[in-house]
């Protein structure tokens, strides 16, 4: 399916559904380099040795590493590939006896280098297994940073909160990982208050958001990423099943804003990508097509006809 309806940029699909370690922070922890981890009751959590619930995760992608291997014989092009960055990771899983890795600013640091580490192995992989692939869009996945930047992310009790992640560590946790392997690195963030300057400063090229998402006082940030030169992901079709509109409706959101900003029409689509919002993991097989394609049919209009 995206291969078919994304022939410019495909990517390899997350399928959560399927269970344990099939779901954003599983997929992330089996990429991690001698941190083994199982699931608890509470969530993932590290553990002394790799157990079953690793080994589910790493099969899973494995099972996925082979279909992508066998569908794009003979593909030339971009490919992307997403995975659970380190923030959210570490806001997610819990040490082996206590709070979150958050909580501990040395394991928070031993996660953040097992996953860079882990992360140049899958890129590595993703390269072997389709050689014709010319570029690597490497997308973290970080819905929880804003919280994690906040001290809004809970412990493990419930009753109260993690202290705040200073902002110098948290540029230097994403930039190990955006740096890890050789690829085109961007930042989705489905949060409502994106931290865009430093996402910046963490070495992304590309930032992805939530068109329903941006607020006003975001608009500064964002046009200063633009003429920066950094890539905007746009999500602009709802990742759940609903009436899709037409093709002119799904790309106003980023003709308005790019008006709004005051940049040249003819730069939006060579700087402006059209996506679905926040994934499509719950959406139907049918429906998932459908968004695809009108992402790539509007896609066209911002190039055809970029003015209001």
């Amino acid at each position: 399916m995206v291969f078919g309806e994304l022939p410019g940029l495909p990517y390899l699909p997350e399928l959560p559904a399927r269970g344990v370690g099939a779901d954003m922070v599983g997929r992330g922890a089996s990429l991690l380099i001698d941190m083994p981890v199982e699931v608890r009751p509470s969530g993932w959590r590290l553990t002394g040795r790799p157990g079953r619930d690793a080994r589910r995760a790493r099969e899973h992608l494995g099972r996925d590493l082979d279909g992508l291997e066998e569908i794009a014989q003979g593909y030339e092009g971009p490919l992307k590939v997403q995975v659970c960055g380190p923030w959210t990771l570490a806001a997610s899983i819990e040490l082996h006896h206590g709070d979150k890795v958050l909580a501990d600013a040395g394991a928070v640091r031993d996660l953040t280098q097992s996953l860079a580490e882990g992360v140049a192995e899958h890129v590595a992989e993703v390269r072997r297994r389709v050689p014709g692939v010319s570029r690597i869009v490497l997308q973290l996945d970080e819905p929880s940073l804003p919280a994690v930047l906040a001290g809004r992310v809970p412990t493990a009790s419930g009753f109260g909160r993690l202290p705040a992640a200073e902002r110098h560590e948290a540029v230097e946790g994403l930039a190990a990982v955006l740096g890890a392997a050789e690829a085109f690195p961007i930042v989705h963030c489905c949060a409502s208050d994106v931290p865009y300057s430093l996402l910046r400063q963490a070495g992304a090229e590309g930032i992805s958001v939530d068109a329903g998402l941006v607020r006003d006082r975001d608009e500064d940030e964002i046009g200063e990423a633009i003429e920066a030169g950094v890539a905007l992901f746009l999500g602009v079709v709802p990742g759940v099943d609903a009436r899709l509109p037409d093709v002119g409706v799904v790309a106003q959101p980023a003709k308005r804003l790019w008006g709004r900003l005051g940049f040249p029409a003819e730069r939006l689509a060579d700087q402006v990508v059209l996506t679905p919002a926040c994934g499509l993991a719950g959406a139907s097989p049918r429906y998932a097509t459908q968004a695809l394609a009108r992402c790539r049919e509007a896609a066209l209009v911002l190039r055809e006809d970029p003015g209001e």
